[in-house]
């Protein structure tokens, strides 16, 4: 990949394709895709949330502030369903398109767009929150920053104790997606090169990627929908998955069933997708 800024447009056209490859992936265990719609959430309605997200992507790309960029996005995301599809890929893919457009795509120039986050993003993040139901933990201990689902009730908090984005998502490094944001998203990086170095399709690299870092990490959200011990279970079965797509099918059917939806791991897959992308992998 270059070293220099690319064309704000391609990189807003990549962060749509990773979206929309989320979805286009043949049984992504757990999750919507092609071949099937969950019980709350469809595959229309996923499509909608890519396409209607873009302005947002687009003010990141055009450097506004990651909170107001990111609200726009959420905002979007919702105008035609109502739901909540791509909350955490959006707040994965902002200040990466940010950091590709800005500055470089690179974990040095993820820092320095996360480090110069404000209050007033602060603010935007928790506003996006009035727009959509997201499933959250338990909040920090009571130093720590305002409840989330306050939302935009959460302002006047934010400003008195001066909470910037960034200490949000340090405050809550539980969440492997603020872990990303305070690691210069090291697991998105790692997942980029591991689908660059695959030989197979691009849907393919994107469900192999996706089944592997499901091995490697319990997903925090079926911690926060379901508990610990069911997220240690499901990081068991697919760390035991062989390249089998019989296996993968089977365990795609068992989480349906079980209404469990290992959406964080999705949301880091899209971001991975999105870097590989960036840097070269073909389609």
């Amino acid at each position: 990949m270059s070293e220099s800024p690319v064309s704000a447009s391609e990189v807003v056209d990549s962060a749509q394709l990773a979206l929309l490859l989320d979805i286009g992936v043949e049984a992504k265990p757990g999750n919507v895709d092609r071949d099937h719609d969950l019980e709350d959430l469809t595959l229309p309605q996923f499509l909608a949330g890519a396409a209607d997200s873009r302005t947002g992507l687009e003010r990141a790309a055009a450097g506004a502030p990651l909170g107001e960029a990111f609200e726009r996005g959420v905002r979007g995301m919702v105008t035609r369903t109502g739901e909540n599809t791509q909350f955490g890929c959006l707040l994965l893919l902002t200040p990466l398109v940010s950091a590709a457009t800005q500055t470089v795509l690179t974990p040095a120039g993820l820092r320095d767009v996360l480090a110069t986050t404000t209050v007033d993003d602060a603010v935007n993040f928790y506003r996006a929150f009035d727009h959509v139901d997201v499933a959250v933990g338990t909040p920090p201990a009571s130093n720590g920053p305002p409840d989330v689902r306050l939302g935009a009730a959460a302002e006047q908090q934010l400003r008195d104790e001066e909470w910037r984005l960034i200490d949000i998502m340090e405050a809550s490094s539980i969440d492997e997606n603020a872990t990303e944001w305070t690691t210069g998203f090291k697991r998105t990086f790692s997942m980029a090169k591991q689908m660059q170095s695959m030989e197979c399709s691009l849907t393919e690299r994107v469900r192999r990627a996706f089944i592997s870092r499901l091995g490697m990490t319990r997903d925090t959200h079926i911690i926060n929908t379901h508990g610990p011990q069911v997220a240690t279970e499901i990081r068991q079965r697919a760390a035991s998955l062989e390249d089998d797509i019989d296996q993968i099918r089977e365990l795609d059917r068992e989480l349906v069933d079980r209404n469990i939806n290992p959406g964080t791991t999705a949301d880091l897959t899209v971001a991975a997708t999105f870097v590989a992308l960036e840097r070269g992998m073909s389609i």
